[in-house]
């Protein structure tokens, strides 16, 4: 995670962003500490990567890159104004004993927010930002069958916005916002799928992350508390209404570190 010290919104590259929107950094500043809190009561450590006053964006982690064992691969942004941002997290990884593996230039692929482990898969989202193509490479470096899916709503622009793994059987999944093909196959692939509704999709409630059986979000109907504790998890909201304007939540602000490896070279 990276505090969000000099979080902004100084440009627009997805349809939540809005240049007249102000945000309030001591009110982010509290909800980023609020978040960290309750991942670690959870039961997750917290690393923390340092800031840079030019990267307003830094904060949401889970686009610098895909993480499989001690292999790291940054992520190919698709625009200019966040680019940085893998080189910044290369030397982070580079330092803590990863290998760093990068990408071909040519190539998008926005870290984990497009790419999220179930089980033995690693389930990859494209369209609105990452390429289909990158998609090869990365399997070859990480190892283990990917399933592209082929997202269809320019709101939901990451995987991660729309898909949250729970556990090897559960999943959230806005099912709206993805292409009926690709849906079939995550639903072959999730043995327990639960549906978002329209309006629990656009409150974010897929960006969420799983620590144990907790489940930290930025919103929770009253069904979906239903729906996840009927199946022995413990839904904890906390605001994240600054991150909001920008299109984030709980999952875009962290990068998971123990995703096992799945190569086998």
């Amino acid at each position: 995670m990276c505090p969000p010290t000099h979080y902004d919104v100084t440009y627009a590259i997805n349809p939540w962003m809005d240049l007249s929107a102000d945000v309030d950094r001591d009110r982010a500043q509290r909800q980023w500490e609020e978040l960290v809190s309750t991942l670690r009561a959870a039961g997750a450590e917290v690393e923390l990567l340092d800031v840079d006053p030019a990267l307003p964006d830094l904060v949401f982690t889970a686009n610098l890159g895909v993480v499989a064992g001690r292999t790291f691969v940054p992520a190919r942004m698709r625009h200019l104004e966040r680019r940085p941002e893998a080189l910044h997290a290369e030397a982070w990884f580079g330092a803590h004993g990863f290998d760093v593996r990068p990408l071909r230039e040519t190539v998008v692929q926005e870290g984990a927010g497009d790419a999220l482990p179930f089980a033995d898969t690693l389930v990859a989202g494209y369209g609105p930002r990452s390429h289909a193509d990158a998609y090869v490479e990365l399997g070859q470096i990480v190892g283990g069958p990917i399933l592209p899916i082929t997202l269809v709503d320019a709101r939901f622009y990451h995987l991660d916005i729309v898909f949250c793994p729970l556990d090897s059987d559960a999943a959230l999944l806005s099912p709206d916002a993805i292409d009926p093909a690709d849906l079939e196959r995550v639903e072959e692939l999730v043995a327990d799928v639960i549906a978002l509704t329209g309006e629990e999709a656009a409150a974010f409630c897929a960006n969420s992350v799983a620590v144990g059986r907790t489940v930290v979000m930025p919103a929770c109907t009253a069904r979906l508390e239903r729906e996840l504790r009927a199946r022995g998890f413990e839904p904890v909201v906390v605001d994240m209404s600054e991150f909001l304007k920008s299109g984030g939540g709980p999952r875009c602000l962290t990068l998971a570190l123990d995703v096992p490896s799945r190569a086998t070279r």
